[in-house]
């Protein structure tokens, strides 16, 4: 049940950011969720986008390098606490939390993005526990 998220590698120079973000407008594809890492050369722009196909074809053709990768994507309350609720429930089994980011939308619900070294794992840890999951088809109706 993960949803596919993109990484675009991008060159860690002025403008390369914009053309990516600017490819994506050109073709109408709305960004849900973001997050930039970045060393001295380079970054990676990770995304979650309401059409993942057409942004890969998009970027592609504009001549990005596109990777997608599966990640686990959940619904939380949007108070405190809600993130160690997620955090505890993966912790308790031991899997490796690579890397997460959050965004909201207007309800009373917070989303999160988590890439773990096991997906399965994570997933049934968190539906034993009724914290519901997103696929690809709620991200595209947020």
């Amino acid at each position: 049940m993960s949803i596919r998220q993109l990484s675009v590698f991008v060159q860690n120079e002025a403008g390369k950011l914009q053309e990516i973000t600017d490819c994506l407008y050109a073709n109408n594809i709305d960004i849900r969720a973001l997050s930039v890492a970045e060393t001295q050369d380079f970054g990676i722009f990770r995304l979650i986008v309401d059409d993942i196909d057409k942004a890969v074809s998009a970027l592609k053709e504009e001549g990005h390098i596109v990777k997608i990768t599966d990640v686990i994507g959940c619904k939380l309350e949007d108070r405190p606490g809600g993130l160690a609720r997620i955090v505890k429930v993966i912790s308790a089994i031991g899997v490796n939390m690579e890397y997460m980011y959050a965004f909201l939308t207007k309800t009373d619900s917070a989303y999160l993005v988590i890439r773990v070294e096991d997906n399965d794992a994570v997933e049934a840890a968190l539906r034993a526990r009724s914290i519901p999951l997103l696929q690809e088809e709620d991200v595209t109706a947020l």
